[in-house]
């Protein structure tokens, strides 16, 4: 049997029933500081949002939608497909007339917010 090229040695394939070692968040990104792709595993991109999240929006402070677009883009240019997972993984809270954002506590942490459901 040989290796899958783009599998580190030592990771379990998903086969074995074996969990995956986690990757770093930074593997997602070039050398620029942008993103290279969205991630389509759910696993993978939570973690991606999580680190996005701490790291463009501080805590207990609201942002227009215009400032949290702009964010994004310095990432990533689909900036409103980021800005829909962030929200609907509980990492942004939206009010109901979308007019403010405010990034949350995540489940599992002290006074963690419940994530929003599509």
């Amino acid at each position: 049997m040989t290796s899958h090229p783009s599998r580190p040695s030592g990771e379990a394939a998903g086969a074995s029933g074996a969990a995956r070692p986690a990757r770093p968040v930074a593997d997602l990104f070039a050398a620029d500081g942008r993103l290279k792709a969205i991630p389509r595993r759910p696993a993978r991109r939570e973690a991606l949002l999580a680190h996005l999240a701490e790291s463009l929006f501080a805590p207990d402070r609201d942002y227009r939608e215009p400032e949290v677009n702009q964010a994004l883009l310095t990432v990533h240019e689909d900036f409103s497909a980021l800005r829909r997972y962030l929200v609907i993984g509980g990492f942004l809270a939206r009010t109901k007339d979308g007019s403010a954002y405010r990034r949350q506590q995540q489940p599992g942490s002290p006074g963690g917010a419940i994530p929003a459901v599509a």
